[in-house]
């Protein structure tokens, strides 16, 4: 059975659907969007579409290129997704970012640290899971 981490996002087992549909449809199998939803939940080894769609969620579809907004220790950003890979089970992604303006990362007013490429650990909803010293995510990306 397909766990929760290897599970694409919602819009791309849509397009895996209507890939499908249209694969079909050049055999002269006719299918409807629905049936074609339902059978892609059989592939990934769950019992109906709506099941498959619960367990995948509203995940975050990013790729390299991207533009982000987010904050990164607890300061505001935007710019652009460098690189970025799967991790381990497939639970986390690595990204690498490259913030349009620097940004400081210190809190104390008698020095400045900037940094302006970053990487960290996300998982599918954005968020990291390491945490501040006040209990914030240490970095959250969101597509612009």
């Amino acid at each position: 059975m397909t766990t929760v981490q290897n599970i694409a996002p919602v819009s791309e087992l849509k397009a895996q659907a209507k890939r499908l549909r249209e694969k079909l449809r050049g055999t002269g199998v006719q299918l409807s969007h629905s049936e074609s939803l339902e059978l892609v939940a059989t592939q990934h080894g769950v019992r109906d579409w709506n099941t498959l769609h619960a367990m995948a969620g509203n995940r975050m579809l990013l790729r390299v290129g991207d533009r982000v907004r987010g904050t990164y220790l607890g300061q505001p950003f935007r710019g652009e997704v460098r690189a970025l890979s799967t991790m381990g089970d497939g639970s986390h992604r690595r990204v690498t970012l490259h913030f349009d303006q620097p940004v400081d990362v210190v809190t104390f007013d008698s020095f400045s640290s900037y940094r302006q490429r970053v990487s960290g650990e996300i998982g599918w909803d954005g968020r990291s899971t390491r945490k501040t010293s006040d209990g914030q995510p240490q970095l959250v990306v969101m597509p612009e």
